[in-house]
């Protein structure tokens, strides 16, 4: 739990950043936070009771960290949505009373929106982050509290009302602005150092369909001079791992990773969803992929940030239901084996990132707390 005391006795700017829910809500909101620490703000990160949010949080050095009850939005479930939004809001509300934050910033998904409404009642500037090519429904709802929206794809732009959006890049850790040695990565995962490495990974969560097709792959995948890094996701990890025992490709399966920059860093190639944070840290890495889109995405948002890389030449992509076990192998055979198409798309990933992004957040938000109460 968060030292709320700090604020209190310390004089020091208090920003409370809403990022629970996944890995792609959680990883840029402790990448601002740690640019907020450098400007000596008190950070208190705002999460999920969700394990991947307990996991991953543990490396959220020198912030204060508060759970707080979940709020889903899921078809007929409006009561649970309503009584886990009212318990939210009441625990926001509780703690913002102890430590009243200056600013409020949100990162996405509805467990942001009742922390930005109590915050809002009490003064805070509010903050909206968005990192997809079309706005989540929590986001859009809560522009009309917000004093500015920062976003990384700009055709976003036009898709936002009540707010001002800027596009300013997607936030990244900054593990991923460092340089990564690949064979001593490799050696770091128990991978071969001296083999090239196809990293496959679904989101923090995993995908289950991607390992279900990975898994139909392998004879396929033998005709590869590589190993693969496969991230599986908690639920399909053992099932995964038994498939490549019973398989010559060597692998490395884990259920989950924390140091993604590691993993990244070993790659050559990835297969991955198309979720904006882990498309990001692709970009970061500038590392080739193949992007799979979640089709059940809210308003097909993995699809319209796939498309925009694919078409910017930055990834290739094939969607879910085309994607068969044959087809994606041999996607994975053709650009493992294609240096000049890797080399091409590293250029054009380039594009995609701003290693900035986090530091222009965090200034924007001091700015605006020098200014006092929210105009909003």
């Amino acid at each position: 739990m968060s030292d709320f005391s700090l604020n209190v006795n310390g004089g020091a700017r208090h920003v409370a950043i809403a990022c629970g829910g996944t890995g792609g809500h959680l990883f840029p909101g402790m990448a601002v936070g740690e640019q907020l620490l450098l400007r000596d703000c008190n950070v208190t990160l705002l999460i999920s009771p969700k394990e991947v949010d307990q996991q991953a949080v543990k490396s959220a050095s020198g912030m204060g960290v508060e759970t707080l009850p979940a709020v889903a939005l899921t078809k007929g479930g409006y009561l649970g949505f309503f009584v886990g939004f009212w318990k939210s809001w009441r625990r926001a509300r509780g703690l913002f009373k102890k430590a009243r934050p200056d600013a409020v910033l949100a990162m996405g998904g509805f467990t942001s929106a009742p922390p930005v409404l109590a915050g809002k009642m009490m003064g805070a500037k509010v903050f909206l982050h968005d990192s997809n090519s079309v706005p989540g429904r929590a986001n859009r709802w809560l522009a009309r509290f917000a004093d500015q929206a920062f976003i990384y794809f700009p055709q976003a732009a036009n898709r936002w009302h009540g707010c001002k959006a800027e596009a300013i890049g997607m936030p990244v850790r900054s593990c991923f602005l460092e340089p990564v040695d690949p064979e001593a990565a490799r050696m770091s995962l128990g991978l071969d150092p001296k083999i090239p490495v196809v990293l496959v990974m679904g989101g923090s969560q995993g995908a289950a369909k991607i390992n279900e097709m990975i898994i139909a792959a392998l004879p396929l995948l033998t005709k590869g001079k590589f190993q693969i890094l496969h991230l599986t996701g908690a639920t399909d990890f053992e099932k995964t791992r038994a498939a490549y025992a019973t398989s010559p490709v060597k692998a490395v399966v884990k259920p989950f990773l924390s140091e993604m920059n590691l993993a990244m860093g070993a790659a050559d190639v990835a297969v991955s969803r198309a979720g904006a944070s882990s498309s990001a840290e692709l970009a970061a890495m500038r590392l080739p992929s193949i992007l799979i889109p979640y089709p059940a995405a809210a308003d097909n948002h993995q699809f319209e940030n796939a498309k925009a890389f694919f078409e910017s030449g930055a990834a290739w992509m094939i969607e879910q239901r085309e994607a068969t076990p044959k087809r994606l192998a041999e996607m994975i055979l053709d650009l493992a084996q294609n240096q000049e198409a890797r080399s091409a798309m590293r250029d054009s990933l380039g594009k995609w990132h701003d290693p900035k992004a986090a530091e222009l957040i965090a200034d924007r938000i001091c700015k605006a707390m020098e200014t006092g109460a929210s105009h909003v």
